[in-house]
């Protein structure tokens, strides 16, 4: 048995350790789609963290209330009980306007040329660029106990709680914490 510990022991350390990680604390995710783009990238790869407190503006991931098969990566914007609102591309929380600088890059190219050259992977979305009035159309939503309201950083094409509604605590799964692929934009996501 000594000799059994002495030659193994150390892996099978190792291999519990990453098994418990996986089961417990983080789980790996994909980003599929357009829908946090520029922050998050089509066909990156995440690590999430499944125990948390879930805080406005953290990126996280969540059945989508009208397919609980689907997981989608969005922002929290609207935190329980919170008013929110969109109106001319300024969003105001519980009557404060807040600003929202992981926009700015997409809101500058909407600016420049209706993100047209961005969205050259596909006609419908320039169409729906073409025919927007402003990066974010206006809505007004308050936020039910035990509920959340999130968004996708592109505006003009992310299925969020604009069309699926309200996000559920039980069906957040996990807080982005790390871009881990590709290995050129390894980076803590904030």
């Amino acid at each position: 048995m000594k000799e059994f510990v002495k030659n193994w022991g150390l892996f099978i350390f190792f291999v519990l350790l990453f098994l418990s990680l996986r089961l417990f604390i983080v789980t790996p995710v994909s980003v599929k789609g357009h829908s946090m783009d520029p922050t998050l990238d089509n066909g990156q790869k995440l690590i999430t963290l499944k125990m948390f407190t879930v805080e406005r503006f953290d990126i996280i991931t969540t059945q989508e209330p009208d397919d609980l098969d689907k997981l989608a990566v969005k922002r929290v914007i609207g935190m329980p009980g919170d008013t929110v609102e969109m109106s001319n591309d300024v969003l105001t929380i519980n009557g404060e306007v807040v600003e929202e600088p992981y926009l700015a890059d997409y809101q500058q190219k909407f600016a420049e040329d209706r993100l047209q050259s961005e969205y050259a992977y596909d006609e419908g979305n320039q169409a729906t660029a073409m025919l927007a009035q402003t990066f974010t159309e206006d809505f007004y939503s308050e936020v039910p106990e035990g509920s959340y309201f999130v968004l996708g950083d592109n505006r003009l094409i992310s299925k969020d709680s604009r069309r699926f509604g309200f996000v559920e605590e039980s069906m957040i799964k996990g807080k982005a914490f790390l871009r881990y692929w590709p290995l050129n934009e390894i980076s803590l996501i904030e």
